[in-house]
């Protein structure tokens, strides 16, 4: 098979991460996968790259910077089109699984449907995570919003099937595109890579993970450690890298808790894990997430989770019972949903991260993973339930 991706590690993103998961996991159950990603510098061509320790071929794209934002490189269509045509006919795959509709997604989409081939499509496109990162001013940007959308009609009208990672996800995607029947498939995780600590916290430390970037909301959760009672003592880390590190920064230090917050950059995987193993609760602020891995990846560490109330968040964070869910972009809501995990005792705290643990267990990338086999053949599927109640969190 040969799954096609605007972003590919060493970029990291989730859609990036579900595209190298995918292909890993997929490699380990005995497929023959191929990747077509742009370059990640200026070298391009194919070759054999390790991802979750699994040997993946994939074709590098000559590339080039996109410099509205701090790491993005694009293929141009032409030249997508082209080499799309090239590797189908090379690797005569299958099935073809495009990540997005973008550039190499729908070059890759218009040149698989010429030859036959099944297509399927994972849409992780929100244009709050894009418009941003370019060059228009304001007042178009819904104009072009509605074009993005229009074009994404126009690629997925040559696939089989369509999923996204979650219902919700779903069905906005319904709805923005006039599609149907779009099947909520979870990205996955491989829970078993994380290790929840639950011995007594000595201390108050926040975590967040993820592009440190406008849609993700890290001011609001910056202003809202600033309201804390200074009594707390409260840490706050924030992994990951951005355009907006340097405006972040400057903002902890106009809000007097610059000695509160650590921003880390990237880590490794290791460091990662061990992040989460040192806090005591982990916030998503983002309004544009259409699943959250690294939500995902908290909860699978044991963490009480404390997310805005926008897009899919509310499907994996349930209030009260794995933590708690503030309105979106309200400092005070926020400030306040965190001074009751903090003022919570240990067994209250256990509670909520094992009830963490339970909700991720339908989340698993082996369940993802056969979800998707069943697509590439074209038999029907049921989606993977993934919305469950306290009451059974592991159906």
């Amino acid at each position: 098979m040969l799954i096609g991706a605007d972003t590919f590690p060493p970029n990291v993103n989730g859609a990036a991460n579900f595209a190298a998961r995918l292909a890993a996991g997929l490699v380990g159950r005995g497929h023959e996968v191929h990747v077509l990603a742009p370059s990640a510098s200026a070298r391009y061509g194919t070759s054999t790259e390790v991802h979750d320790g699994q040997k993946i071929t994939v074709h590098r794209l000559k590339s080039w910077r996109w410099y509205p934002h701090d790491w993005l490189r694009y293929s141009v269509p032409w030249r997508v089109e082209k080499e799309s045509a090239r590797i189908l006919d090379e690797v005569r795959p299958d099935v073809v699984h495009i990540q997005s509709h973008l550039l190499v997604g729908r070059g890759l989409a218009k040149e698989a449907a010429k030859r036959g081939i099944r297509i399927v499509a994972t849409n992780h496109f929100m244009p709050e995570n894009m418009i941003e990162h370019t060059l228009l001013p304001k007042f178009f940007r819904r104009t072009a919003i509605r074009w993005a959308w229009q074009d994404a009609a126009r690629t997925f009208s040559l696939v089989s099937a369509v999923t996204s990672p979650t219902r919700k996800a779903a069905d906005f995607l319904e709805a923005a595109v006039g599609l149907k029947d779009v099947h909520a498939i979870s990205c996955g995780i491989n829970a078993a890579n994380y290790t929840p600590n639950f011995a007594p916290r000595t201390e108050n430390r926040i975590l967040f993970v993820g592009r440190v970037t406008g849609e993700k909301s890290i001011d609001v959760l910056l202003n809202a450690v600033a309201m804390l009672d200074e009594s707390l003592d409260v840490k706050l880390d924030i992994v990951g890298g951005g355009d907006l590190l340097g405006h972040l920064q400057q903002l902890t230090l106009g809000l007097g808790i610059r000695s509160q917050v650590t921003f880390t950059g990237y880590v490794t995987e290791e460091e990662l894990r061990a992040a989460y193993r040192r806090a005591t609760v982990f916030a998503m602020p983002s309004i544009a997430e259409l699943q959250s891995i690294a939500t995902l990846e908290a909860m699978a560490s044991g963490l009480p989770v404390v997310a805005a109330n926008a897009m899919a968040l509310p499907h994996l964070v349930h209030d009260g019972e794995n933590g708690y869910l503030f309105e979106p972009g309200n400092v005070r809501d926020l400030a306040a949903k965190l001074t009751t995990v903090f003022a919570a005792n240990a067994d209250e705290l256990t509670r909520l991260g094992r009830t963490s643990l339970a909700y991720i267990a339908p989340h698993d990338i082996e369940r993802t993973l056969s979800t998707f086999e069943s697509l590439y053949r074209g038999e029907p599927v049921v989606d993977p339930v993934t919305e469950v109640s306290l009451d059974n969190p592991a159906s």
